[in-house]
């Protein structure tokens, strides 16, 4: 008897406070500038922080605010430079800017002390390991971001550009023709 009492006041609980999250859900609900929306769903969202920003959020903000250059994102590279000036309206000369080529951290076995520096600023938790243990990168994970190799005291991160291999091979852009 007492245990199906528990259950019906449980469910009807769960229920009430159910509802009225919903309900709180639709009537409190916080606008957003839609444009930061489409920002934010245009940037890689890899919260990585190279463009000075604790995430991809916080720099489209700045980007609709205006305090910050379209050119801000160096994930992005020069594709999402175009994409950001052409939703923003903004003129971009992009004959200054190209995009780096693309490199992930590799850790040397003969010098890791298993320091665990690395892996605690890694934005996307690339590194693994444990401490006072040889750690290493996943390579799918990596962003390239080099701040493993700004804290490492040994020195034994360093940056490589990625091995093509046939599960990421692509084709080439083709060369623009001359006029």
């Amino acid at each position: 008897m007492y245990i199906i009492s528990a259950i019906i006041i449980l469910t009807a609980l769960g229920l009430f406070l159910g509802l009225s999250l919903g309900v709180a859900g639709k009537y409190l609900k916080v606008e957003s500038d839609p444009l930061v929306e489409k920002i934010e769903a245009l940037m890689p969202g890899s919260q990585c922080g190279q463009c000075g920003f604790p995430g991809c959020r916080p720099a489209a903000e700045a980007l609709v605010s205006g305090t910050a250059p379209v050119s801000l994102c160096p994930p992005g590279g020069t594709s999402l430079i175009e994409q950001l000036a052409k939703l923003l309206g903004i003129d971009v000369d992009l004959s200054q800017s190209q995009d780096k080529e693309i490199m992930i951290a590799r850790v040397s076995e003969d010098t890791c002390t298993g320091c665990t520096r690395c892996f605690k600023v890694c934005p996307t938790d690339a590194i693994v390991g444990a401490p006072k243990q040889i750690h290493a990168v996943v390579a799918d994970a990596c962003i390239g971001c080099e701040k493993c190799v700004q804290v490492c005291p040994t020195e034994c991160l360093q940056m490589h550009p990625i091995e093509v291999t046939l599960r990421d091979w692509r084709w080439p852009k083709p060369l623009a023709k001359a006029a």
